[in-house]
């Protein structure tokens, strides 16, 4: 069965493949040009970062206007004039923003750390730099010398990437300027002599009554390429990344202390321990680098996020954080989440490649990990366990891209410990067969073995299995509407110990369409959606495990605001019973000016109690506040309230409470109390199995923290 759906999926390729290039002839037959480049300057005066840009490098500049709304606009005139300057030496890339401003007193902008740009106003540098149409780095500044940076890709994008550069910013009586030095240490590239060709945007958001979003170039909005719109500049002949050799130190030094008694009782020590780590990256091209950690601190600094457990038949995933496995996130991603890197716990060492060189991209990781953190899913519910003992974790990932709209790739993943491995390798792609179409695939199998005790106490296979997993998705995007279609079906069998699949055994239809209403400038509402969204999953076995409808209506407009309406009609199958469900969920949210946020969250609706296998009805409320004093000072506040019901009354009660304040003092420099409480009531007759009656916690953090540089980072807590 999963050789036949394979080799449809490869025949329904083939036939896309064909299509696309009998339209690709016929855009050619058409005439259409290639785009005349920008040159680039070389400059060889020095420019002082001081947001003034008097420096005759400035005057030698490449300048480009951006003055072309795209959003809420559509290719209209922006309300504001801003022009982006740009120049080169051999180490750095130089640029600058002019943004003219009819109020300079309405300028939205605050302290805040790397990457937290908000609602502020801001600048974007974007560039291709490798000309390929498939991904791009983001320069972020703001008016007050914020820095933020990220990857943009596809199908999605990775803020967590950081890299170590200088920017300085300065509000005038005419508006705000910004001046940026990169050096291209920090930048990958292409290894080729002479010129260079990079595709290139400049974007503002003006952020007023409505954020207005204003680029260097028209949009075409039934394009689902940006890149192959853009901007190409000329130039970098020479430019070096220099040595480009980091060696990152590291000192974690932790006290741990309990009562006995709570509240009165004294503290005693439980553990003290401090260790030294190292981790360095080599720059062996330009476009790539070589990683090697011992002992690194990938303790957890930054607390994560509390989310809502309670009832909830699957693991639930948090975001990573640590910078060893954030460098080249992206050239790991796949349709299904076959790498996730928060399953290495506590390694002792790591080794890491990762890059671009012409069409083929690689990369690749090994790493000794102290702790095996074992996921085991199934068609209705995971679980989990941890085996105390070292493993040897490995990654691969190749892509090759064909011509200007196709990538193709293979992944490899190797889990290995005593008595226990998890193999896993398979090949994917994407394919852009029109502006308006595209296709992504993947096809992939695995094999594990786990040791005898902990398949009998978890109840899996004993003896070396396998399994296998497939994913096709198709997407119809316009200016006007979009649709789409995905199948994934994964075997009983498949483990992908390295990723997050939480669940497997299940074959899923999936297919949806929306329509999109665009305002003219000056309207109270900036765009509408509404659409319809259908899922039918089963197990391997041809038994119902959800069947949806959902309709839906998106709003965006005035004082930043957004609302969204999901109604859904929903049946789920559960423990041999099927279960029909009716739901609402509401989204609003609105930053009516710099300073405040404020958002709400309903759903309401039918439920099953995944414990007693028992309908019941969910309401969960989830009120969302910010505020900013000054240009310092943050308050931020996160509440979710969620109650259960069954027929025999109340199930539970659960409140879950994140509050937060931070003192930005720099750029640099911020300290940060945080305060997090969980409080779950459980009504213990209306259980059929015995339950606590409550579970209370509460942690709070308080954190100075001080960047060198994003790479370089004291932390106190």
């Amino acid at each position: 069965m999963m050789a036949s759906r394979l080799r449809l999926i490869c025949l329904f390729v083939f036939c896309c493949v064909a299509v696309s290039v009998a339209d690709e002839d016929g855009i050619k037959r058409h005439g259409m040009g290639e785009k005349v480049p920008y040159r680039v300057p070389y400059v060889s005066s020095a420019i002082k970062l001081d947001g003034v840009l008097d420096e005759q490098a400035w005057a030698d500049a490449l300048v480009i206007d951006v003055n072309i709304e795209v959003r809420p606009g559509e290719n209209v005139t922006a309300p504001v004039k801003t022009e982006v300057l740009l120049a080169y030496n051999k180490d750095t890339l130089y640029a600058a923003f002019r943004c003219y401003d009819p109020d300079p007193s309405a300028i939205r902008a605050r302290i805040r750390d790397h990457d937290e740009l908000g609602g502020d106003d801001w600048v974007a540098l974007i560039f291709d730099t490798f000309n390929d149409e498939r991904r791009c780095i983001e320069y972020f500044a703001n008016p007050l010398g914020v820095k933020g940076d990220a990857i943009e890709y596809p199908t999605g994008g990775d803020s967590s990437w950081d890299a170590i550069w200088d920017c300085a910013s300065k509000i005038h009586d005419w508006g705000w300027a910004v001046e940026m030095a990169i050096p291209f240490s920090q930048i990958r590239f292409q290894r080729k002599d002479g010129p260079q060709i990079w595709g290139f945007d400049a974007v503002r958001r003006y952020s007023r009554n409505v954020p207005h979003h204003i680029g260097a170039f028209p949009r075409d909005r039934s394009n689902n390429c940006y890149m192959c719109q853009a901007i190409k500049l000329e130039g970098f002949e020479g430019a070096s990344p220099g040595r480009n050799i980091e060696i990152i130190p590291t000192i974690t030094a932790a006290r741990t202390e309990s009562r006995d008694e709570l509240p009165g009782g004294e503290m005693s020590k439980e553990s003290q321990d401090a260790e030294f780590g190292l981790t360095t990256r080599w720059g062996i091209t330009p476009n790539m680098s070589l990683n090697f950690t011992v002992n690194p601190d990938f303790s957890q600094v930054e607390a994560d996020a509390r989310q809502l457990d309670i009832n909830e038949p699957f693991a639930l995933s948090y975001d990573e954080k640590r910078p060893f496995f954030t460098e080249g996130f992206d050239l790991f991603d796949t349709s299904l989440d076959i790498v996730y890197t928060r399953t290495m716990r506590d390694p002792n060492w790591g080794l890491k490649l990762t890059g671009k060189e012409g069409s083929n991209t690689v990369g690749a990781y090994v790493v000794q990990d102290d702790l095996t953190n074992l996921i085991f899913p199934g068609s209705q519910s995971s679980s989990g366990d941890t085996m105390f003992i070292e493993n040897t974790s490995s990654v691969f990932r190749y892509k090759r891209d064909l011509g200007s709209k196709y990538t193709v790739g293979a992944i490899a993943t190797d889990r290995e410990a005593e008595g226990y491995f998890n193999r896993v390798a398979g090949v994917d792609g994407r394919l852009r067969l029109t502006q308006r179409d595209s296709v992504s695939f993947l096809a992939i199998g695995s094999s594990t073995q786990y040791p005898y005790e902990v398949a009998v106490e978890n109840d899996q296979e004993v003896d070396a299995f396998g399994g296998g997993a497939l994913s096709l998705s198709y997407y119809h995007n316009t200016r006007s509407h979009d649709w789409y279609f995905s199948f994934e079906d994964i075997s009983d069998g498949f483990r992908a110990d390295l990723g997050f699949l939480p669940q497997v055994g299940y074959r899923m239809y999936n297919a949806g369409w929306q329509h999109t209403w665009i305002a003219q400038p000056g309207t109270w509402w900036s765009s509408f959606n509404v659409g319809l969204d259908h899922v039918r999953s089963d197990d391997q076995d041809s038994n119902l495990l959800e069947h949806d409808w959902t309709s839906y209506f998106e709003y965006q407009g005035i004082w930043q605001s957004e609302i969204d309406v999901y109604v859904g009609r929903h049946t789920e199958g559960y423990n041999g019973q099927e279960f029909d469900q009716n739901y609402l969920v509401m989204v609003l949210s609105s930053r009516p000016t710099g300073s405040t946020f404020a958002g709400f969250v309903l759903r309401a609706g039918d439920r099953i109690d995944y414990t007693n296998t028992r309908p019941g009805e969910r309401l969960q409320l989830r009120p969302i506040f910010s505020a900013a004093l000054g240009a310092h000072l943050r308050f931020e506040v996160d509440h979710t309230f969620e109650r259960m019901t069954v027929d025999a009354g109340r199930l539970y009660t659960a409140n879950l409470t994140d509050v937060m304040a931070i003192y930005q003092f720099t750029t640099r420099m911020f300290v940060r109390a945080n305060l997090q409480y969980v409080d779950y009531s459980y009504e213990v007759e209306n259980y059929l199995v015995s339950v606590d009656p409550e579970y209370r916690h509460l942690s709070s953090q308080f954190l100075f923290s001080y960047k060198i540089n994003p790479q370089t980072v004291l932390f106190l807590g």
